[in-house]
């Protein structure tokens, strides 16, 4: 018989794809990191617990273009700065990513909040624009021009807070407890120009960035970096404190969008 492919892999097989991933080249991306001071009510109050602000309401955007082997990947990350216990790192609330591939693995070992979307980075010359859009809709947007280089900073460990979840099959809750995880990044960067420019956020319903207000712009960057990244799990959470924040995963329940064009037959 022939082999079926959807049958038993052997454990050779699975040890060899489980040692093939771990020895991955670095993969560079070249990207726009905008982070701005916000409200600090809203940011206050997207945080499920355990998670609590920091000293700072920050907001951070990253647009990147990775360049992966075979073909490059837009992705991209709002988050707001977070703690936890101590530990202070960032909640992204929602990372467009331009391939299904890049998505599958994030949300279901890490818990990351992806979503299909669109990410441009685009520079000509000391033109610089990058974007986030889903549905149609820029909800962020850089526009400037670079105006000079930046010291390349050291090596650096970042932490990204995640909830691991799978909603429960009935509709209701969750099917077992969610989890927190602690995202760590080892980041190089090998370029960093800064950019002299604007962060406009656009109303959408779907991806509500609009209710972090750009109130000051700290950062506006354009550079190559690469990451690894570690996640484990910290804490299981109450699944009663983590409810009232689940839509912060998904688009509106109704899909209005997933319906035929009005006026279609």
């Amino acid at each position: 018989m022939a082999r079926v492919r959807y049958g038993a892999r052997t454990e050779a097989e699975i040890t060899a794809a489980r040692t093939a991933g771990s020895r991955l080249p670095d993969i560079w991306s070249t990207g726009v990191v905008a982070v701005w001071e916000s409200d600090p009510d809203a940011v206050a109050a997207v945080l499920p617990p355990p998670l609590a602000p920091t000293g700072r309401p920050l907001v951070r955007a990253t647009i990147s273009r990775v360049e992966l082997p075979g073909y490059p990947l837009g992705a991209g990350s709002v988050a707001v700065a977070a703690a936890h216990h101590g530990t202070e790192g960032w909640y992204p609330l929602v990372m467009p990513m331009t391939h299904e591939r890049a998505l599958t693995g994030g949300r279901e070992v890490f818990g990351e909040p992806k979503k299909l979307g669109e990410v441009t980075v685009e520079r000509d010359g000391p033109v610089v624009r990058a974007a986030l859009a889903r549905h149609g809709i820029a909800f962020v947007e850089v526009r400037g021009e670079v105006s000079g280089p930046l010291p390349v900073p050291e090596p650096v460990r970042k932490t990204d807070f995640y909830f691991k979840f799978l909603p429960a099959v009935d509709g209701s809750g969750f099917d077992g407890d969610p989890v927190l995880v602690h995202c760590l990044r080892q980041e190089k960067v090998r370029t960093l120009e800064r950019i002299t420019g604007e962060v406009v956020i656009r109303e959408s319903a779907y991806d509500p960035v609009a209710d972090l207000p750009v109130r000051t712009l700290v950062e506006l960057t354009l550079g190559e970096k690469t990451t690894d990244q570690q996640g484990r799990v910290v804490e299981r959470v109450s699944a009663r404190d983590l409810l009232p924040y689940v839509h912060q995963r998904y688009d509106d329940p109704q899909q209005l969008l997933d319906g035929p064009p009005e006026g279609s037959a």
